[in-house]
């Protein structure tokens, strides 16, 4: 579904145009946008969320597609499913700006949060693909600095830029061809070396990580990179494989009962990790 050409520009167009009709999210979502730091934040909601608690979510996109528009369904998703906002900044993209601009643009949103009166305890991390790559390596640099947030979550994360994973040898990948993944890499990276921990967060660094979920699927090319990743995180990983479903299935809520599932797996960990508070 995916695919770099030579415009990716013109792929991000596309996908945030069709994205927001075919991944479709629940009834009555609120939608709010600011500008921080030159870059779109987007704050999206269903229902009365939880006041004083919320989820950075990076989007998914091989890092040169999405948004926050493109990702409005699965964030309300989420929003209805953890009972909590969510704030999704637009990162620059590979055709914006060199590596590491994504990671910078992560580390600003989370700075900003701080700065509005979240405390880490009160922000849950997450993220899909790419974006789950992206927050796990914000992950590891936050727990470098003493920040922890309270959990966080990753949707079939893509976390080795060295493409070393043996399941991108045996699996089929079909939002990303694996045969295209290389040449992704190269134009994200820019000559930055591809086991850079801000950008493969296999090799980087966590100390003290909170808890995390992984979800993945038994079936997709980026299993081993979700499953090194819940071994390089030890004890704080919560690795759940699903069988019989495609890469990032979540966004598929509302038209296979295994997104719906999944989402609420999510939501119970992410209530879950507050409790401690609420007792």
């Amino acid at each position: 579904m995916i695919r770099i050409s030579q415009s990716p520009e013109r792929a991000k167009r596309v996908f945030d145009l069709v994205a927001p009709h075919l991944f479709r999210g629940p009834a009555h979502i609120c939608h709010l946008d600011e500008c921080v730091g030159g870059r779109k934040l987007h704050w999206i909601s269903v229902g009365a969320p939880q006041s004083r608690r919320v989820i950075l979510y990076l989007h998914g996109g091989a890092y040169f597609t999405g948004s926050g528009v493109a990702y409005r369904g699965l964030a309300g998703h989420i929003s209805k499913a953890t009972g909590l906002r969510v704030c999704l900044p637009d990162y620059r993209l590979l055709q914006d700006a060199p590596f590491p601009a994504a990671f910078d643009d992560a580390l600003q949103a989370w700075n900003y949060l701080l700065s509005i009166g979240y405390r880490p305890q009160d922000i849950v991390l997450g993220g899909d693909s790419a974006g789950g790559g992206l927050m796990l390596a914000l992950l590891a640099h936050l727990t470098q600095t003493a920040q922890h947030p309270r959990a966080a979550f990753a949707m079939s994360p893509w976390t080795d830029l060295t493409l070393s994973g043996a399941s991108l040898q045996t699996k089929s990948e079909v939002l990303l061809p694996v045969s295209r993944m290389n040449d992704v890499v190269d134009r994200y990276l820019d000559g930055a070396p591809r086991n850079d921990p801000r950008a493969s967060p296999l090799f980087a660094r966590f100390d003290h990580p909170p808890p995390v979920l992984i979800q993945v699927s038994r079936d997709e090319a980026l299993l081993d990179d979700a499953l090194r990743m819940g071994a390089v995180l030890g004890d704080a990983a919560d690795m759940r494989v699903w069988p019989d479903v495609p890469h990032v299935w979540q966004m598929f809520a509302g038209y296979i009962p295994q997104a719906r599932s999944a989402l609420a797996e999510l939501g119970a960990f992410v209530q879950t990790s507050f409790e401690s508070d609420n007792r």
